[in-house]
């Protein structure tokens, strides 16, 4: 089931942080890049994100999204599950709940290039890939948008 997480609370803070650190660590890996910002974000950062978090029940937090809502657009920020529970559906049902819940409007999201996993769960949502940019020199990320 997926629910609307208190990320002002600093205990689920940090079980954000626990599995972004984890699942971000390994995207790092695939990008050959370990300056992605979430990496090395605090609890404090992560309770003042001013984003919308969604998340995957359980006892423990299972996997997280959040968002922000842009006029028509919905932004995702942030998609991670804690590496345990990778290929489980855990990051096909909290997109699923973040459509349901904005039937019928656009969304965005970026991942790196070199994640094919990620690519290949957005591309299976009907996202299709807008570009292909460089943050940082020799880092290459790719931006996503699945129009209604």
């Amino acid at each position: 089931m997926i629910i609307a997480l208190n990320h002002r609370l600093e205990k689920t803070a940090k079980e954000i942080r626990k599995i972004q650190q984890s699942a971000y660590r390994i995207e790092a890996e695939l990008m050959g890049f370990d300056g992605i910002p979430q990496l090395n974000e605090s609890v404090l950062e992560i309770q003042n994100a001013d984003e919308i978090f969604l998340g995957h029940t359980g006892n423990p937090l299972k996997g997280f999204l959040s968002y922000k809502e842009i006029g028509h657009l919905i932004d995702i920020h942030r998609l991670a599950v804690a590496p345990e529970y990778f290929r489980q559906g855990i990051a096909s049902d909290l997109l699923e709940g973040l459509f349901r819940q904005f039937e019928g409007r656009d969304f965005l999201v970026s991942t790196g290039a070199a994640n094919e996993p990620a690519k290949k769960l957005y591309r299976k949502y009907g996202f299709e890939e807008l570009r292909v940019f460089e943050p940082e020199p020799g880092i290459w990320c790719a931006e996503f948008m699945k129009s209604r």
